[in-house]
């Protein structure tokens, strides 16, 4: 089958001109301007921006935290991916502690396989770093494609290694060509933290935000930053959210230094103040928690200046009930939030109608990077010949309002209920076909691929 969309406005994270694309099955196969083709179907795009599929390399789906599963699964997550723009995701296996990473994986393909509807791959979460994990590096490179390990400094007992594992496993990832990225807070601190307020009986959501101050992210990052530049290992940042963890990788940057860095859609439009909200503050109770409003001017101008390179979501939804067993306890709340179907409408809205950011930084920071960072490009994150024809056809002046009311994510409220927003997702590519139209999703459960990834 072949498709011709004609006169949309192309915008990749270098070019921007009005033109055409064509594409034949799942590949985009011409670009220009008034190509001389014909194919099965035409759409016209004019007054459309026509952009490569987002990507969003930081997603928890169906995860198990806290003695509950985060609500959307595989298949409602990615097609609520697919309602925003987003065509491409990125989930993390966890290893448990004791088990291997095989065991991790075959968890995960269980829950994904067959069941995404938008493509995905995996981050490998590396708990128990031994001489048999090691030998497991390699196999996750070669054999299963997965390019990138997670490691944890915080969540101490479950998630957490200490340095003399993160450094060895940096050692070895080099090796195979691999990526080390980090969850950087303090974990010992928060813990200490944590367990203060609790005694003092300061119990209520915004004793979660006090027990994670700036400094516990800005140690972290200049610990991680230094044992990346020692070994040698590509490093990168998940859910970069503050002033201070920034300035960690300004400082590397002093001695020529590269330090990946992601940010998430929350830390750039909201505040800490939502803590003061009572209970309904649990909500955003996530890890890192949100900041201040000096936070989100640093992370906008990191985007500018090159430092901060992807905008994700660490998408995390729990259902109200699952968050009420915090009630009492802000410490038994489970963390994250919903933002996987926002995120490029929201980034658009706030980054780009506002002139905070430029057309090209958007796709750049929304799609290219992340394609780049973890090995799909150029299969992915642009628009060219022989990339997979993951296409999004946005409206950039149509208004909407978000509610939980009207998304796609299975959780029964919404982090933005209310917010307008100026920019709408209307057309969803996914491999040459129509994935999204007219607000309906049209493939199906099972649709969706896994996406080996190359070496960095």
């Amino acid at each position: 089958m072949s498709l011709l969309i004609k006169n949309g406005r192309i915008i990749t994270a270098a070019d921007d001109f009005t033109g055409d694309l064509l594409i034949e099955d799942e590949t985009i196969t011409a670009v220009g301007r008034n190509l001389p083709a014909k194919a099965d179907t035409t759409i016209d795009a004019k007054g459309l921006l026509v952009m490569p599929g987002g990507i969003d390399p930081h997603v928890h789906l169906d995860m198990p935290f806290m003695g509950t599963f985060s609500s959307d699964t595989h298949e409602t997550g990615t097609r609520a991916a697919l309602f925003g723009g987003t065509t491409t995701v990125i989930d993390f296996v966890l290893q448990k502690q004791g088990h291997s990473l095989h065991e991790a994986l075959a968890e995960w393909n269980g829950r994904a396989s067959g069941t995404a509807v938008g493509d995905y791959s995996f981050h490998m979460a590396v708990t128990d770093y031994n001489d048999n994990t090691k030998k497991e590096i390699r196999q996750m490179v070669e054999e299963e494609g997965i390019t990138s390990f997670k490691t944890f400094m915080a969540y101490k007992g479950a998630l957490m290694i200490d340095d003399r594992q993160m450094t060895a496993l940096m050692q070895e990832v080099k090796r195979q060509g691999g990526l080390v990225t980090v969850h950087a807070t303090n974990g010992d601190m928060i813990d200490y933290l944590i367990a203060q307020h609790r005694a003092e009986g300061k119990l209520s959501p915004l004793y979660h935000y006090l027990s994670q101050p700036e400094v516990t992210e800005a140690e972290a990052s200049g610990r991680f930053a230094d044992i990346a530049n020692y070994t040698g290992c590509p490093g990168y940042i998940v859910h970069l959210t503050c002033e201070g963890a920034l300035n960690a990788v300004r400082n590397a940057t002093r001695r020529n230094q590269t330090v990946l860095v992601e940010t998430c859609i929350q830390y750039l439009l909201l505040d800490a103040s939502l803590y003061e909200k009572d209970f309904d503050g649990a909500k955003w109770v996530m890890s890192p928690p949100l900041r201040k409003a000096k936070d989100r001017e640093t992370l906008w101008a990191g985007i500018n200046q090159g430092l901060v390179r992807v905008v994700a979501t660490d998408h995390c939804p729990f259902l109200w009930k699952q968050k009420l067993m915090g009630e009492k306890d802000f410490s038994k709340t489970p963390n994250g939030h919903p933002a996987i179907e926002h995120r490029m409408e929201l980034l658009y809205s706030e980054g780009v109608h506002k002139g905070r950011i430029s057309l090209n930084k958007y796709v750049e920071v929304a799609s290219t990077n992340a394609a780049k960072i973890f090995g799909m490009w150029p299969r992915k994150g642009t628009l060219a010949p022989g990339s997979d024809a993951d296409i999004v056809l946005f409206d950039p002046n149509e208004k909407h309002t978000l509610s939980a009311a009207t998304h796609h994510m299975n959780v029964d409220y919404s982090a933005y209920e209310g917010w307008e927003v100026t920019g709408k997702v209307k057309t969803v590519l996914l491999r040459g076909r129509v994935a999204i139209n007219n607000n309906t999703c049209l493939v199906e459960k099972g649709y969706g691929q896994f996406i080996k990834r190359n070496k960095v």
